[in-house]
């Protein structure tokens, strides 16, 4: 609060970092204004199945919120249903779509925020603490988004959401020609592929892939995948640094793997995260379709189903 007090500001966006979305801001804050809130909350309908794990809320007439009850089960979660159609939606999408979900986007008017804080300092979260009592004593207003929007705050959820850019159509358009979205400039080469069978994948930039098949998967900057390698349904993040051929050589005498994925290893449904290095003819394919699990030197875990191999690992 003391920073932003310096800036003199009469209004505040508030976003969360782990979400995937686009939308127009303007339009947000512009539904702010006019309805005179002291907060908007960003809204988006959903299913009955994902909505007891968001914050759910209903409005009036006016698109005031009324109630809001965070992650409810049950009952609660049933007494929480809503008429979409008054939002924009048809009868259909509202009979699937029953539930109003924040987005964890606000804007706040900034001296209502600071009056809300104030009220208890042990306050740590807005959708616990903030939302439900702005409710109470202020003016809150919900702003609808039907646009795509993922929450990719678990395991499961990230690695969804980076195998759909995959799709023939994704949900999320990297593409778009009105919101382009941008990546920070490396200047690395373009990728060098080699008698390599490539399914509906993205393959970043600085790669250098030799006779492997890549299916269903998003390959990150200077990733180096070998002879026989089959990688499907897996998000590989590469590499930080390109290895010299000193570098190799001094792995080699070291008896561990270069960075990358070694000759004959086959990875299905994983995360590699950045640098790990992977050996020759390993099998990442949890055969037992364990959902939760840890190796004893954690070089690797599975999550949500999902094999993760740690940063730098071996």
């Amino acid at each position: 609060l003391p920073h932003i007090r310096e800036l003199n500001v009469d209004t505040l966006l508030i976003l969360s970092g782990d979400h995937l979305y686009h939308m127009d801001y303007r339009d947000f804050i512009d539904r702010h204004y006019k309805s005179g809130a002291d907060v908007t909350v960003s809204v988006i309908p959903c299913e009955a199945k994902p909505a007891s794990e968001f914050g759910l809320l209903k409005t009036d007439e006016s698109g005031r919120i009324i109630e809001f009850k965070e992650k409810p089960r049950g009952d609660e979660l049933l007494a929480m249903q809503v008429d979409t159609t008054k939002l924009g939606l048809d009868a259909d999408e509202a009979a699937r779509r029953p539930f109003l979900a924040s987005m964890g986007i606000y804007v706040f008017k900034y001296d209502r925020l600071e009056q809300l804080l104030a009220q208890d300092e042990r306050w740590v979260d807005f959708g616990r603490e903030i939302i439900p009592t702005a409710i109470k004593v202020g003016h809150v207003q919900a702003h609808m988004f039907d646009g795509y929007w993922e929450d990719i705050g678990t395991i499961g959820s990230f690695h969804r959401a980076n195998l759909d850019l995959t799709s023939k159509i994704p949900k999320f358009n990297l593409f778009d020609a009105e919101a382009p979205v941008y990546t920070r400039a490396r200047y690395l080469p373009p990728s060098k592929i080699e008698d390599t069978q490539i399914d509906d994948s993205i393959i970043s930039d600085g790669c250098i892939i030799n006779g492997a098949k890549i299916t269903n998967s998003v390959v990150g900057l200077r990733s180096r995948i070998s002879k026989g390698v089959q990688l499907e349904a897996s998000y590989m993040m590469g590499a930080d640094y390109f290895q010299t051929l000193e570098d190799m050589r001094n792995d080699v005498n070291d008896g561990i793997p270069r960075v990358g994925i070694g000759v004959g290893t086959i990875v299905r449904r994983a995360i590699i995260d950045k640098n790990a290095r992977i050996g020759s003819r390993a099998r990442l394919i949890n055969e037992a379709g364990l959902t939760e699990a840890m190796s004893d030197d954690k070089s690797y875990y599975i999550r949500d189903g999902v094999i993760i191999i740690p940063k730098n690992a071996i």
